[in-house]
């Protein structure tokens, strides 16, 4: 199988890159009227923006492009859209990762039909693979690697595990997540992961 470079991104790193955005925003002088976080990876970041900026109208959004691990469906689909309509707000728009940027350009697209006047967009990693420009970054990522987050790592380890039949055993899996991808866990932190897989389910 064709090795896919991978990072593990720290807790460390997430609030580095969030203070930075902050400081970022904070010196554009944007003041969104509301954030909104994209389900899933943005949920984490957008809290934190909150945070350093002392924002509390906080709600989300949930498109799916990509799936277990790094499986992607064909086009960015809105799954949970907005509640209510937002005329006339000021918007953030905020996710972990501005890869491709269709997850992006359909999120804004739907805030817009919602009725706000201005969205901006902020991220942590902004690849230069992506066709769409973002406002904030708290990160170029100039050579592609795939980014699991310290909220996904058990499921991306699992969507490997199984979407490329990796084995099952612990020790074993720890050096085939290696030699494939890259990813180092402690041993008790893969056992974990493998034990508290569903039953039923891969892996």
């Amino acid at each position: 199988m064709t090795r896919l470079d991978c990072e593990l991104v720290t807790w460390g790193t997430v609030q580095r890159l969030s203070r930075k955005l902050a400081q970022t925003i904070h010196a554009d002088g944007f003041r969104p009227d509301l954030v909104v976080a994209i389900g899933r990876g943005g949920y984490v970041p957008a809290r934190l923006l909150c945070d350093w900026l002392d924002l509390t109208e906080l709600t989300s959004i949930k498109l799916e492009h990509y799936r277990a691990g790094s499986d992607k469906q064909p086009e960015a689909v809105i799954r949970f859209p907005l509640c209510q309509p937002i005329p006339g707000q000021r918007v953030l728009l905020v996710d972990d990762v501005n890869d491709t940027g269709d997850t992006l350009r359909a999120a804004v697209g739907h805030l817009r039909e919602m009725g706000a006047s201005e969205v901006r967009v902020a991220v942590l990693h902004d690849k230069t693979t992506s066709h769409f420009a973002v406002d904030f970054r708290g990160q170029w990522v100039r050579r592609w690697r795939w980014l699991i987050y310290p909220w996904a790592v058990a499921e991306d380890v699992r969507g490997f595990l199984a979407r490329h039949n990796g084995p099952r055993d612990p020790e074993a899996a720890r050096a085939w997540l290696a030699e494939h991808f890259g990813i180092r866990l402690s041993p008790r932190y893969l056992a974990d992961i493998l034990a508290l897989t569903p039953e039923g389910e891969s892996p």
